[in-house]
């Protein structure tokens, strides 16, 4: 049975990066059961609002969630606005799951200081998604009034509620504060079957889940952080898993 889950969230948010482990060792313990729809929630009060006020929510984010984080791009450089990434989300979503798009739109946006407000720079991040979306499609619909319809009715529907929120029905909800035992609770509370599977080893996470942060994998392979850190040092060192340094820390992947 399908576990359906309503996600508020927006790419530029934070505390939703700051979440990312938590939802990965979800979908993880969860196995195939977990739908998601993702609503976008906005941020562009708080880019346009005190900018130091929101480089000290990022630099919050990281450090109570340990996920890597670089704001430094929101006072060098900052993005003109974030609702393009949220209409290329929506335009995603016309033609696949639009989570693998997600989460490479959150690391261009909150380690690498890429940007995500123009159209070839969203277009740049699609092609590097995994599995591949269909370029020429997605640049058509970024354009598309339909889409900015999407966006408008995803910004009404999250008013006044908190990001990132995961949504079960029925009341059900938890938020990105609250710690993992809370949301597999609630999972399990709204009909989810944990997995019978043991936790997966840290290549197996990498093979499914692409780039992680130490935090990610301690959270998906259900080790303790030190142990998670030296089983990827050792890996790296057989040349089986390769380190990208970011600000805060490192992503990794397989060799």
């Amino acid at each position: 049975m399908a576990l359906t889950a309503t996600y508020f969230t927006d790419p530029f948010c934070p505390w939703s990066w700051a979440a990312e482990p938590h939802l990965r060792r979800l979908r993880s313990e969860f196995a195939e059961q977990v739908v998601i729809t993702y609503v976008i929630g906005g941020m562009e009060q708080a880019l346009h609002g005190d900018r130091l006020t929101y480089v000290g929510e990022w630099i919050k984010a990281g450090a109570e969630s340990r996920m890597p984080i670089d704001p430094r791009g929101l006072l060098e450089d900052p993005p003109a606005a974030t609702s393009p990434a949220g209409l290329a989300v929506k335009a995603v979503a016309e033609q696949a799951d639009p989570a693998p798009f997600l989460r490479r739109l959150r690391e261009t946006i909150m380690v690498e200081r890429g940007r995500a407000d123009r159209g070839d720079a969203l277009l740049d991040v699609a092609r590097g998604t995994v599995p591949a979306l269909d370029l020429e499609k997605l640049g058509i619909a970024f354009g598309s009034n339909a889409i900015v319809e999407a966006l408008g009715e995803d910004l009404a529907r999250a008013a006044g509620i908190g990001l990132p929120t995961l949504h079960f029905g029925d009341g059900l909800e938890v938020t990105g504060d609250e710690p993992y035992e809370r949301w597999r609770a609630v999972a399990v509370e709204a009909g989810g079957s944990l997995s019978e599977e043991p936790a997966p080893g840290v290549e197996e996470a990498l093979r499914r889940w692409g780039a992680m942060a130490t935090v990610e994998v301690a959270a998906v392979c259900d080790l303790p952080g030190p142990r998670a850190s030296f089983e990827l040092w050792r890996l790296a060192m057989e040349w089986r898993v390769r380190p990208r340094r970011v600000a805060g820390g490192e992503l990794w992947s397989l060799a």
